[in-house]
């Protein structure tokens, strides 16, 4: 790893994402994967867009608990925010389908807040995506739904997949982002983390 003094320090990521592991493997950061325990992503109603995902980040940080003296601790979470409201992962087929078509021909953001925490410092930040989908077809919302079951993905899409290739025009802003994590903006704060 291209980081100085990173190899003094054992880095733990607490979270179940695929996409934030393939990422973190991408830029070649040795972690392990550990989850202490199931964490309430509900949050205050008052907090919107970005304050969202750094509360819930900043909420698994705390629920993890004590980390030993060389470890440091990334936990994230990202949100689909159109409208002025949050869209969850779909709880079934139906409302997949009904999030996806409130996306069609609509621009919508991507916000991850993240946060990276030893025994003696803690620091939160997040990044803002914006996602400008086409006009989709049902056709096009049941194949992607039928075959890729996006289920477990915010706002019922993965730019990654099938779907972001046919139906997203443009972003501005972090493509990872949108896969769920701020990959390049995480790798220079990890950096001033360590040597700061």
């Amino acid at each position: 790893m291209f980081i100085p003094n990173i190899d003094d320090y054992k880095i733990i990521l607490a979270s179940q994402s695929p996409r934030r592991h393939y990422l973190l493997k991408e830029i070649g950061l040795e972690f392990e994967i550990k989850l202490k325990q199931f964490v309430d992503e509900t949050y205050p109603d008052h907090l919107k867009k970005e304050e969202i995902p750094l509360y819930i980040a900043g909420k698994k940080a705390e629920i993890y608990g004590k980390l030993e003296d060389n470890e440091i601790l990334i936990t994230a979470d990202t949100i689909v925010w159109l409208k002025d409201k949050v869209l969850q992962k779909p709880i079934d087929q139906d409302d997949a389908i009904k999030i996806l078509k409130e996306l069609s021909g609509n621009c919508h953001q991507v916000y991850t807040g993240v946060c990276i925490k030893s025994n003696n410092k803690e620091v939160l930040f997040s990044a803002c995506t914006d996602v400008y989908f086409k006009k989709l077809t049902y056709a096009e919302i049941d194949y992607y739904i039928n075959h890729f079951q996006p289920f477990d993905k915010a706002g019922a899409y993965g730019i990654q997949e099938w779907i972001g290739y046919i139906g997203v025009e443009k972003i501005n802003g972090s493509f990872f982002n949108v896969m769920g994590l701020p990959i390049q903006k995480l790798y220079t704060e990890l950096d001033d983390f360590i040597n700061d």
